[in-house]
C-alpha cells in the first residue's frame, strides 16, 4: 500500500475576536507563536505558524478578528490584515465558540465564500458547553444552508480534536514538499515577538484599564554572547495611562516586564535582559502615520 502524499500550504485562521484562534495556532504549533489574552482584539498583526506532521506541513496564518466596529485607524488596520490574509491560501478555518453564532460569524463565513475557499468550521470550547447534548443539534442548526469542507468540535486549550482536524486541513492542500525547515515554528522575527511578549502582558494585566490604548516598540534588541539584551518601549495615549501601566512606585511596570521576560527566555532558549520604558504618543490608535511607525503595515 503507498504512503499518502506529501502536502503543504497556507491556512488562513479566520474568526469574530476572541474565540480563540490564536490559541488554537500555538496548539497546532506545539509553540507559542502568538500571544493570548481573555480581551477581544489581543491579536493585531498577520502572523505565520508553522505547524509540521510526518504527513505534510500546515502554514497558519493567524489573523486579528473580524468585527464590524472600524471607529478607529487601529479597527480599520485589523480588518484590513485579517482580510488581506485571504489572499494566497489554499483553505481556511472558520473558528466559532461552541454554542455561539452571531452576525460577526456570518460576516467571516461570508468573506471566505466570497474568496472562493473552501472552509473548515472549528468549534472551539467544547470543554466550556455545559450542556453537551445541545451539541448535535448546534452544529447541525448552523451547518444548514452552509457548505464546510469538514466540521470539527475541538479544545484548542486542552489540545483535544485537533488529529482529526488536522488530516481534515491536509486533505485541503496540494501534494507538494515541505515549504519551511522542520524546526522553524513562524516567520517572524525574535524581535517581533519579544515585542508581542511584552504587549501579552500589558493586555492580561491591564485587559479592563487600557484595553487598546498601548502598543510596544522594540527599540533595542542585541545578542551579547549568550545572553540576549532588550529594550521596549510601552507606547500609551495619555499621560494618566502612563501611570496605571507603571504603577505604585513601578511595580506594576516591573510585573509586567518580569513576565515578558521568563516567556521569551523559554521560546528563545536563552537569558534575556528585559529593559522597559514608558511614553507618550497623543492619539496614537487612531493616526495612520503612528501605526505605520510601530509596525503596523499592509
Amino acid at each position: 500500500m503507498n504512503a499518502s502524499p506529501y502536502r503543504a500550504g497556507h491556512v488562513a485562521v479566520i474568526g469574530r475576536p476572541n474565540v480563540g484562534k490564536s490559541t488554537l495556532v500555538n496548539a497546532l504549533v506545539g509553540a507559542k507563536v502568538s500571544i493570548t489574552s481573555n480581551r477581544p482584539q489581543t491579536t493585531r498583526h498577520q502572523l505565520l505558524g508553522i505547524a509540521t506532521f510526518p504527513e505534510g506541513q500546515l502554514l497558519l496564518v493567524d489573523t486579528p478578528g473580524i468585527h464590524r466596529e472600524q471607529k478607529r485607524a487601529m479597527n480599520r488596520w485589523m480588518n484590513r490584515a485579517a482580510r488581506g490574509a485571504l489572499e494566497g491560501v489554499d483553505t481556511a478555518l472558520l473558528v466559532v465558540r461552541a454554542g455561539q453564532w452571531d452576525d460577526e460569524d456570518g460576516l467571516a463565513y461570508d468573506a471566505l465564500k466570497k474568496a472562493g475557499l473552501p472552509v473548515i468550521l472549528v468549534v472551539n470550547q467544547v470543554d466550556k458547553l455545559k450542556d453537551k447534548t445541545a451539541l448535535l443539534p448546534y452544529l447541525a442548526k448552523i451547518s444548514e444552508g452552509r457548505d464546510f469542507a469538514g466540521v470539527h468540535p475541538v479544545s484548542a486549550l486542552k489540545r483535544s480534536g485537533l488529529e482529526a482536524l488536522v488530516r481534515t486541513v491536509l486533505a485541503q492542500l496540494p501534494e507538494q514538499a515541505a515549504l519551511y525547515g522542520e524546526d522553524e515554528i513562524t516567520d517572524k522575527s525574535q524581535r517581533f515577538l519579544a515585542g508581542e511578549m511584552v504587549r501579552e502582558q500589558l493586555m492580561r494585566q491591564l485587559g479592563e484599564e487600557l484595553p487598546y490604548a498601548t502598543t510596544v516598540e522594540i527599540e533595542k534588541f542585541e545578542v551579547d554572547g549568550a545572553l540576549l539584551r532588550i529594550g521596549a518601549v510601552v507606547w500609551v495615549e495619555r499621560d494618566g495611562q502612563k501611570a496605571i501601566v507603571i504603577g505604585k512606585g513601578g511595580e506594576r511596570l516591573r510585573e509586567i516586564g518580569a513576565k515578558a521576560r521568563l516567556q521569551m527566555e523559554r521560546l528563545f532558549g536563552a537569558k534575556v535582559f528585559l529593559e522597559t520604558w514608558v511614553r507618550v504618543r497623543e492619539g496614537w490608535s487612531d493616526d495612520e502615520a503612528a501605526l505605520r511607525a510601530f509596525g503596523y503595515h499592509d
